[in-house]
């Protein structure tokens, strides 16, 4: 059976490849794929924050990071620089989704400059947070 962590990375990853999707198609000039893209990549994106929050709150225990030596250092700036970008991601995405909404493409571009490349990196951090945690450094 798959775990819950499993589901919740596998999300993350496919919200990065969504995401990558729809950079490639806006550049394109593509801008209803790029829309279809970017708004299935904020639905697995909501799905595993959901996920996220409801495991959370039901289980309350902690999986520590195993890795020792020059490891730790390395998977503590990464954690940190995910978790807080983690946060402030979510309201970016939800004012560069609504700017687009609103057809205001202009103030869209502006601030999705930031939303996209900042979102793409709290994805792809959160898969290599889980492999670090629950696959190569997995705790015994």
């Amino acid at each position: 059976m798959i775990s819950n962590a499993a589901v919740n990375a596998c999300l993350n990853g496919l919200s990065g490849i969504l995401l990558a999707c729809g950079y490639a198609a806006i550049r394109a000039g593509k801008k209803d794929v790029h829309k279809a893209f970017m708004l299935s990549a904020f639905g697995a994106s909501t799905i595993f924050l959901i996920s996220y929050v409801i495991y959370h709150l039901r289980e309350h225990k902690l999986v520590f990071f195993q890795g020792q030596g020059w490891i730790r250092p390395v998977y503590f700036t990464l954690l940190t620089s995910h978790t807080i970008l983690a946060v402030v991601i979510v309201p970016l995405i939800l004012v560069t989704l609504r700017r687009a909404w609103l057809e205001r493409f202009d103030k869209h571009r502006l601030i999705a400059r930031w939303t996209l490349p900042l979102w793409f990196y709290v994805s792809v951090t959160g898969v290599i947070i889980y492999f670090m945690v629950y696959q190569i450094y997995a705790p015994r």
